[in-house]
């Protein structure tokens, strides 16, 4: 499933498409305006209406969400990717808990970041604001359409989403329930919008939006990123894959890592904070590969094992795939591990940093100097110390929701919630005071 954002050898569609694109973005800027200068009471109001309204309309939503992955099935979609498509009436409740838990944080937007005088009696602080526009492109998730929709509103922004098609119904469904819901708050509709059109040239039009379009935030998997970063006019924050390691250094726990490792790799397979690849320190895994190897063939996890897995798991009669550089690289999204020993803590470091995706990357340790050294070292968004990858994630930290997970290096990096939806303005005052 993609978002459908290539547009290589596509023919160009008729303005009036560009035309729809263009009046979304301008309806979006309208709203920004009004959004900007909004205190905190009515936008929670608003997120705790869209939240009552999506249970309210669970059955609309649910039978547009069967629309869709009926077409998923038809078209021989993988598991993990229909399990991402998927909408059941649990989720809509994680999702409309998601809105309230945003309601409940603090507003950033008017935040002093940093305040002083100068000697002239210059006062300068520095502020956070609304960033405007913010388009995002992304895959067939649509709990990411409601979350999308609450972090800007909360954040002052105005949102411009483009699913992918293989999530059309569902989307739009979502956005009818959400925008009703807004209006009733008193709140303009086009604070949240889908960008109309299902085409790829619908896409290359949001792309190319600038002046209207303050930043775009694509959120999927590596095509999808690379398609958006080259082909954008619009400023990128750009989100990562998730080739996501757990490494089991020579002072673990046992018990623990293995407990660790199950959770990182099985919990959920499909998400981009699940483990790929296990590294093991050679001092620890006579002990540790008995133990772990069992519950990983018992989960139903197959190995894409090296030289030393092989041969723990034969001993044990396990059989396992035998891992090429392919592996190392892979984000499988699903019951697949790629399991290498390692000699050194440094060896697992090295790995990560030549074939890890700068997303998350766990190490299971009772040394607080390897501790120390592995955060020091791994160069990712996250580092869990004695905890699961799967935290890489805004709810679970407390961020009420997330709009991705950012792995460059500008103003936002990792899971990105209110703050990093928001820019700063300097704000001088002075009493008639001019530059000498």
């Amino acid at each position: 499933m993609s978002a459908d954002v290539s547009t290589a050898g596509q023919p160009d569609t008729s303005t009036d498409e560009r035309e729809a694109v263009l009046a979304a973005a301008r309806r979006a800027k309208e709203a920004s305006v009004e959004l900007a200068p909004l205190p905190r009471g009515p936008k929670d109001a608003a997120l705790l209406a869209m939240a009552d309204a999506l249970l309210e309309h669970a059955d609309e939503i649910l039978a547009a969400n069967a629309e869709d992955i009926a077409r998923a099935e038809g078209n021989g979609t993988l598991a993990n990717m229909i399990d991402r498509l998927r909408l059941t009436r649990e989720r809509l409740q994680g999702m409309a808990q998601g809105l309230r838990d945003v309601a409940a944080l603090p507003d950033p937007v008017g935040e002093v970041v940093r305040g002083f005088v100068r000697p002239n009696g210059l006062e300068v602080r520095q502020v956070r604001v609304p960033m405007g526009v913010v388009g995002i492109i992304y895959e067939a998730r649509p709990n990411v359409t409601v979350d999308a929709a609450g972090l800007c509103l909360k954040s002052g922004n105005a949102a411009l989403l483009r699913g992918s098609s293989s999530a059309y119904s569902s989307n739009t469904a979502l956005i009818a329930v959400l925008q009703r819901a807004l209006v009733a708050a008193g709140l303009p509709g086009d604070a949240v919008q889908l960008v109309p059109g299902e085409s790829r040239e619908s896409v290359k039009h949001l792309m190319r939006a600038r002046g209207l379009v303050d930043v775009l935030i694509p959120r999927g998997g590596a095509g999808l990123i690379r398609s958006v970063v080259e082909e954008s006019t619009v400023p990128v924050i750009e989100t990562g894959v998730g080739n996501c390691h757990v490494y089991v250094d020579a002072e673990a726990d046992v018990d623990m890592a293995v407990k660790i490792l199950l959770n990182a790799k099985t919990q959920r397979t499909s998400v981009c904070n699940s483990a790929e690849t296990l590294l093991v320190h050679e001092d620890v895994a006579d002990a540790f590969l008995p133990v772990a190897l069992p519950a990983l063939r018992e989960a139903g996890v197959t190995l894409h094992a090296d030289e030393a897995v092989a041969k723990a798991a034969a001993d044990a009669g396990i059989e396992t795939v035998e891992a090429t550089e392919d592996d190392w690289y892979a984000e499988y999204l699903s019951l697949d591990l790629a399991a290498k020993v390692v000699g050194s803590l440094d060896e697992a470091v090295t790995h990560i940093r030549t074939y890890g995706s700068g997303h998350t990357e766990a190490i299971v340790t009772r040394s607080q100097q390897a501790a120390r050294r592995f955060v020091a070292t791994v160069d990712s968004a996250g580092v869990a110390v004695n905890a699961s990858t799967r935290f890489t994630d805004g709810g679970e930290l407390g961020f009420g929701a997330e709009i991705g997970i950012s792995t460059q290096k500008l103003h936002a990096r990792g899971p990105m919630g209110l703050t990093e939806l928001t820019s700063t303005k300097f704000v001088m005052t002075g009493e008639g005071t001019v530059r000498a």
